[in-house]
């Protein structure tokens, strides 16, 4: 008989975004961005433990007001601009080994500025994984309208194609269904074996599957909040309605505005 993986999800939420500032900390519906992400992750049934790993106090005292596990705040070096995803996460897996003694079997990646989730979604992809054993990693993506060869780029003032080794004339004016559809990646849920990250010092692999799902609202730039916002006002969101029968209708007050 086998035995269910132990799964944590891990929320990464850094105090010094300079695209949104303080993007994880802002309002949305009432509460704070991160608050859907943690919440979503505490509703899966197939996830263990909910761990926010942030180098902000006001991040974690906000994070442990929702229901999250933050055991520690994360060193500068990992919170930089610059710093990889496999920084945070192999500092959350050294933590573990050092206080713990124990890993989880799978890390499932929620990163906040995708805040809109399902958490039967949530479940949805780790059975999905679960199913393709072979599988080193999984992502979800939602399917592109347009096919990056259609996109162009500049060289010297003039537009250029993308993909020189494409033999068609100006191959970047066909129609799109004259290329295979293309897939991006949307930081819905990102499912990784952490015993694969520990041998090979790799995130996904080179057999990460890709998991479908919906077109979601990312937060990259201040106007995706804008529209985050619209969203939320015109059709809602069950995540929310979860956080106002929880938390009341206005929420939880950040311990601190941030940055």
């Amino acid at each position: 008989m086998s035995t269910r993986p132990t799964v944590h999800a891990l929320i990464p939420a850094r105090g010094g975004s300079k695209g949104v500032p303080g993007k994880n900390v802002r309002a949305v519906g009432g509460f704070p961005m991160l608050a859907y992400s943690i919440l979503a992750a505490r509703e899966a049934a197939r996830i263990d433990r909910t761990v926010v790993t942030t180098d902000a106090d006001h991040i974690a005292e906000l994070a442990r007001q929702f229901g999250a596990d933050v055991p520690f705040l994360r060193p500068a070096e990992f919170a930089r601009d610059e710093a990889p995803d496999l920084a945070y996460i192999n500092h959350y897996l050294d933590w573990l080994r050092a206080y713990e003694d124990a890993l989880p079997d799978w890390l499932v990646i929620l990163r906040p500025t995708t805040p809109l989730r399902d958490p039967a979604v949530l479940d949805a992809a780790v059975d999905a994984f679960a199913a393709r054993p072979e599988a080193t990693g999984l992502r979800s993506v939602h399917p592109l309208a347009e096919p990056p060869q259609k996109q162009l780029g500049l060289r010297d003032g003039w537009l250029v194609g993308l993909f020189p080794h494409d033999p068609r004339p100006e191959y970047y004016n066909l129609p799109r269904q004259s290329f295979p559809q293309s897939y991006q990646p949307n930081g819905y849920v990102d499912v990784v074996r952490t015993a694969f990250i520990r041998e090979t010092g790799l995130l996904y692999g080179d057999r990460a599957m890709g998991f479908e799902t919906a077109p979601v609202i990312e937060i990259d730039h201040p106007e995706d909040m804008d529209y985050l916002a619209y969203w939320i006002e015109r059709h809602g969101d069950p995540l929310l309605n979860l956080l106002r029968g929880r938390f009341g209708p206005r929420g939880l007050a950040p311990a601190a505005a941030g940055d």
